[in-house]
């Protein structure tokens, strides 16, 4: 199978460009700059390295760099951002603030021929985000694209297949960066599209078969999409020695916690505990309003009830999780073992006895785990599951949290992500919920005063949750939505529709 490296400098887009790379079938990881060497690159036999953006200037005294030896390897390179100026800088070519100004957002670009450029127009936009640029090309570079206030916005030796770029291919803003990405796998370091899902589950599953052989796992299966996901892919490979533990908190979202068990217990037939935990939780977080503190009291007794019913299922072999991709990159840790610091496995204390870890997506990317689920045949209520965050209602109940402001949310909320699954939209949010606000207000109803909650409704559309727009929803999908909520969930008197995009706001309310 072919393989490009990913090498991240800091670049808040490493994750994206791995992505891009596997929609064409070809498989990307991720390394940190400062955690792998020329002599490994080389003994990994990777068909070609990125070097991605970052926040540093290369001429600083501690510039994030890998040895200039990584040229010689004869791996061709394609440098994005701080990577096209520090492959510029490695081949002795000189990096300065642009005198020209700094550049951000849509950018017009020029073009010369050129393998990198094949079928990209002489001139389109891309997406710019810098302030030094490559004021002098390294010898035997060529300047293979230029901006108003960049001149060597690409430069190339075709030679030694060494190519860098101001601009970032990653992002949608570029109108032809797929094309540039496409080019540099098949076109430069002549990948072949190999890699597919059907053949990656297989390997995972034979791969767990045989390393978990005789050995009992135990998972602790949140609902979310990961852990589900998770789950399925290990009963495939080890069968009845698999035991997940549902620790429902009661925070979930209206009917997902029997949607959890039916889906486990009664269609796939995976040994399922399910502890109804939601009194327990409620009385922890009484009289709490500030969200770290509800955020670490839930993460806290959510390891406690998943350590007593662990304890009660006698020696267990091995913790298995639903660590993805990302998880393993923001963990700094690169190719380490690690246990991710989440809510529901995280922070498991050593004396449980635990042997060894499973982790059966650590490899892949949300998206990908999404295609995993769908092709072992779990439900589409839980393979596109709207992002939930791990508290779950918890933060979406602003201030303290009780029964009744749990119930009249989860209410609310089924109401509208009806609707909005309903409607015909020209253009799909990518995550949708209501929150229940901490302020009431005045409203009528049947000629009588009432004093109700305040709910907000947020919808936002994004590619990569990094940024993100608010949803423009028709008004009349809107008015429906509020009519039906008002009318149908006692308790609520007024609506409101969140219309702050990401920045300054983030997707969550607390």
């Amino acid at each position: 199978m072919d393989k490009i490296l990913v090498l991240d400098f800091g670049g808040q887009y490493d994750q994206l460009i791995a992505r891009r790379i596997r929609s064409q079938h070809v498989f990307a990881e991720i390394r940190a700059y400062d955690r792998i060497t020329p002599e490994e690159i080389r003994a990994a036999g990777y068909r070609g390295i990125v070097f991605t953006g970052g926040p540093n200037s290369v001429y600083a005294e501690n510039a994030p760099r890998i040895d200039a030896a990584v040229l010689a390897l004869g791996v061709p390179i394609l440098g994005i951002c701080y990577g096209h100026q520090l492959l510029a800088y490695l081949a002795g070519g000189t990096v300065a603030p642009s005198k020209e100004g700094s550049e951000y957002g849509k950018t017009a670009l020029t073009v010369k021929p050129n393998v990198l450029f094949r079928d990209v127009p002489e001139h389109s936009v891309v997406w710019m985000s810098h302030t030094d640029a490559v004021t002098q090309p390294p010898s035997g570079f060529s300047v293979i694209a230029s901006t108003e206030h960049c001149p060597v916005a690409a430069l190339c030796d075709e030679n030694r297949r060494l190519f860098g770029v101001q601009f970032h291919p990653e992002v949608t803003h570029s109108e032809y960066g797929e094309t540039v990405l496409r080019n540099f796998l098949f076109g430069v370091c002549g990948c072949k599209a190999d890699w597919r899902m059907d053949d990656v589950i297989e390997e995972t599953v034979a791969q767990y078969r045989q390393k978990l052989s005789g050995k009992r796992v135990l998972l602790a299966l949140s609902g979310g999409v990961d852990s589900a996901v998770a789950a399925a892919l290990l009963h495939r490979a080890v069968g009845d020695d698999l035991v997940c533990v549902f620790v429902d908190h009661g925070l979930m979202r209206k009917g997902e916690g029997d949607l959890v068990e039916q889906t486990f217990s009664r269609d796939f037939g995976i040994r399922l505990i399910r502890v109804n935990a939601a009194e327990r939780f409620l009385e922890k977080l009484k009289g709490v309003t500030e969200p770290e503190q509800k955020r670490k009291i839930i993460g806290k007794e959510f390891i406690r009830v998943f350590e007593e019913e662990a304890k009660k299922l006698g020696k267990i072999d091995v913790l298995a999780q639903g660590t993805i991709y990302p998880d393993v990159v923001e963990s700094g840790k690169g190719d380490a073992a690690v246990i991710k610091s989440h809510h529901n496995v995280g922070g498991l204390p050593e004396q449980m006895g635990f042997s060894e870890i499973a982790e059966p997506l650590r490899t892949f990317f949300k998206d990908e785990v999404r295609e995993i689920g769908e092709k072992l045949g779990l439900p589409k209520a839980l393979v596109w599951r709207q992002p939930f965050p791990g508290p779950g209602l918890g933060v979406r109940v602003i201030g303290e949290i009780t029964k009744e402001k749990v119930s009249i949310l989860q209410e609310a909320d089924a109401i509208f992500r009806e609707e909005l699954e309903n409607a015909d939209l020209p253009q799909q949010a990518n995550q949708y919920f209501a929150a229940l606000t901490d302020t009431k207000s005045v409203g009528v109803m049947g000629d009588a005063r009432t004093y109700g909650w305040v709910l907000a409704l947020r919808a936002v559309s994004t590619d990569d949750f990094m940024t993100a727009a608010w949803t423009r929803l028709p008004f009349d999908l809107l008015e429906r939505v509020s009519n039906r909520i008002t009318n149908e969930v006692p308790g609520i008197t007024r609506v409101v529709y969140d219309i702050t995009s990401k920045p300054p706001a983030t997707v969550e309310w607390e």
